[in-house]
């Protein structure tokens, strides 16, 4: 098939949507579907308020719509509800054409974070964005329920996977630091609630590796943590290995694909009991949830690393894939269908 997927999320921002999109690219391409991708990459753009480092591509949808038309694709996703994502909604509205979407990111609470702008507004836009979709794509089925309860339709599962050959156990660093070594990988902002991770009161050493508006504030105010900046790849398996628990305070994720990367070094994960980690977290044999993040922390202490790896070698991401073009919109022979459900 040809397939057209729409993001304002992209390289080289670094986050779990981006990764998502990339693997689901690969995979495609090694299915042998052709895929165009429509990102900002290339195009002029401008730093999103209080994220520079994301970049939007404003007013496209000419372009949008013309590299629509060139590719023709037989099924359009719009991964993100950015500048770019409007357009390709507009797009298939106006032309009716089917498409999908997905829902990565619990916009209304990261605005809420940073805003006066009720959470009930932000959902109701939501809720007209993903309206006109065939089916709106989430990874977990915590995220379905929740928004089902608040009024979107159609929504489907897309779970994520890990690259397991990438991840692993077999190198790690030293780190020259009191153990047990408590580590946080991802973006330092408000929304990820990292200063309930950096506030515990643990035995040995609290480590962060990301970078994000709040990192300079945050080092000032905890100078016992140690804030190392991005580590990609082999690299940032290496950290993970040699750390002993993964501690996730994010109450906003949709999923946290940073867990399976953790749990595919071996390493367990203490996290809050919400959407994202209850869906993730195996309770007693890959991590432990709990309100009280200091007492999920000493319990992961005891989980065997070697059930998080089995764990993580389970979620694949051709699996992920599949589901993927299990949920797809398709249009055939100048009509539309959408293809056959799963859950």
């Amino acid at each position: 098939m040809r397939i057209a997927i729409v993001t304002d999320a992209w390289i080289p921002q670094v986050n779990g949507v981006v990764t998502t999109l990339l693997r689901t690219r690969a995979e495609l391409s090694a299915l042998g579907h052709e895929i165009l991708m429509i990102t900002p990459e290339g195009r002029r753009t401008v730093p999103c308020p209080t994220y520079p480092e994301i970049r939007l591509a404003l007013f496209q949808g000419r372009q949008v719509a013309g590299q629509l038309e060139q590719f023709l694709p037989d099924c359009i996703h719009v991964a993100t509800e950015g500048p770019l994502g409007f357009a390709a909604r507009r797009y298939c509205v106006k032309r009716r054409l089917p498409f999908t979407t997905s829902y990565h990111t619990q916009f209304p609470e990261y605005v809420r974070a940073r805003a006066p702008i009720p959470e009930a507004l932000s959902y109701a836009f939501l809720r007209w964005y993903h309206r006109p979709a065939s089916r709106t794509l989430v990874p977990t089925g915590s995220m379905k329920r929740m928004l089902e309860e608040k009024g979107f339709e159609n929504i489907r599962i897309w779970s994520r996977g890990v690259d397991t050959i990438l991840f692993n156990s077999s190198e790690k660093v030293e780190f020259r630091s009191s153990r047990p070594i408590w580590i946080n990988v991802g973006r330092i902002s408000v929304e990820k609630n990292i200063e309930q991770f950096l506030g515990l009161d643990l035995p040995g050493t609290k480590v962060v590796i990301g970078d994000g508006p709040d990192r300079r504030r945050l080092e000032k105010e905890y100078p016992d943590c140690h804030f190392l900046g991005y580590k990609f790849g082999a690299e940032l398996s290496a950290h993970l290995a040699a750390a002993d628990v993964f501690v996730f305070p994010s109450r906003t994720d949709t999923f946290g694909l940073v867990m399976l990367e953790a749990m595919a070094c071996g390493l367990p994960v203490a996290a809050l009991p919400v959407t994202g980690p209850v869906d993730v977290v195996r309770e007693g044999i890959t991590g432990a949830l709990d309100e009280d993040l200091a007492r999920a922390c000493l319990a992961a202490l005891e989980i065997d690393r070697d059930a998080c790896q089995s764990f993580a070698a389970s979620r694949t991401w051709r699996h992920s894939t599949e589901q993927f073009l299990s949920q797809l919109a398709q249009r055939v022979g100048g009509t539309s269908r959408v293809t056959a459900p799963g859950r």
